[in-house]
């Protein structure tokens, strides 16, 4: 399946990209800080309240219910030519897939290394049955058999502690302390699979990889480093966080009208769920001041056609690989 797929990171060049956005004056409103009064009054207060957990969960449980079929995401068969850490690891390594969606990442993953482990969490129950059905859709024992599923608004709740324990705890956390819910909702039974946690395991002892694949940018701007840093502290030290998300003047970026801005570079869709588009800078200062090494960041400009209009669409993702110190 690998080689069906290949991996391009340099259609055009992000600077041209830039100046020609920069000079458009039809554009002008993507480049000013936030302003009041050429926004709506939901969009004002959503900036000056921030956004809830359960408002942000709530959205995207409607988009995942909306999208059942799962044709809306494709499977990233490209993820593994971008990240070949995850074919090159040693054997038993385990990864947690941050805001797994659909399970389009996890897929690719399981199926290109019969060794690792996946641990996919997500705000939404909606999006972890679509991705359980996927799972459940490939019919083959040993992928099920290393996908275990759980419910986790990391940005606002963090990470439970069963999957890696605080070095510096004085007290042993006690079985019934481990099997922790970050959703009480009886609608998520089934989705929080601890069945790889041995008996008298207090914990997962932390991850090989942590993947943040268009995730960070559903986060609130305000809540972004306390979510980078909930990553840090579950990646085993020389562990390493696969990156890519929405980058700055991407298409989708431009299509938003004025009274969807919420935040500079900061919108909210329609359907209520939202999403921030990341110049090179904003993440090199997240991820450093979380604590960890930049090995890789770049943008990535791909030219897609959409051949029923006609149309070339550019697209600008931020690709990044960040490593925890040993």
């Amino acid at each position: 399946m690998s080689g069906e797929t290949e991996y391009y990171s340099k259609d055009f060049e992000w600077n041209q990209l830039r100046q020609e956005i920069e000079s458009d004056p039809s554009l002008r409103y993507h480049l000013l800080p936030i302003d009041d009064a050429h926004t709506n009054p939901s969009s004002s207060q959503s900036l000056s309240s921030g956004s809830s957990s359960s408002q942000d969960s709530d959205a995207w449980n409607k988009f995942h219910a909306r999208h059942s079929t799962g044709k809306f995401f494709k499977e990233r068969r490209y993820l593994l030519k971008e990240f070949p850490e995850l074919l090159s690891c040693k054997e038993g390594s385990k990864v947690l897939e941050v805001g797994c969606g659909n399970g389009s990442t996890v897929l690719p993953i399981l199926r290109g290394k019969e060794s690792i482990t996946v641990y996919p969490c997500d705000c939404s129950i909606e999006a972890l049955k679509r991705a359980k059905e996927m799972i459940d859709a490939v019919d083959i024992v040993s992928v099920k058999h290393r996908f275990h599923p759980f419910v986790c608004d990391f940005a606002i709740n963090g990470f439970p502690k069963w999957l890696a324990c605080n070095p510096c705890r004085e007290v042993i956390l006690q079985k019934q302390d481990i099997y922790i819910s970050d959703v009480k909702d009886k609608t998520a039974a089934g989705l929080n699979d601890f069945s790889s946690l041995k008996e008298g395991q207090c914990c997962l002892g932390g991850f090989d990889f942590v993947t943040l694949i268009f995730t960070l940018s559903a986060v609130p701007l305000q809540r972004m480093p306390t979510a980078v840093a909930e990553c840090f502290s579950v990646l085993k030290p020389g562990g390493l966080l696969l990156f890519r998300d929405y980058g700055l003047y991407d298409m989708t970026m431009l299509r938003f009208e004025p009274d969807k801005k919420v935040g500079f570079r900061e919108y909210r869709r329609s359907d209520g769920t939202r999403s921030y588009f990341f110049c090179l800078d904003t993440v090199r200062d997240l991820f450093v001041h979380a604590g960890f090494h930049v090995l890789e960041l770049e943008y990535c400009c791909i030219k897609s056609i959409n051949r029923r209009k006609g149309k070339i669409m550019r697209r600008v993702w931020v690709h990044g690989k960040f490593q925890k110190p040993l």
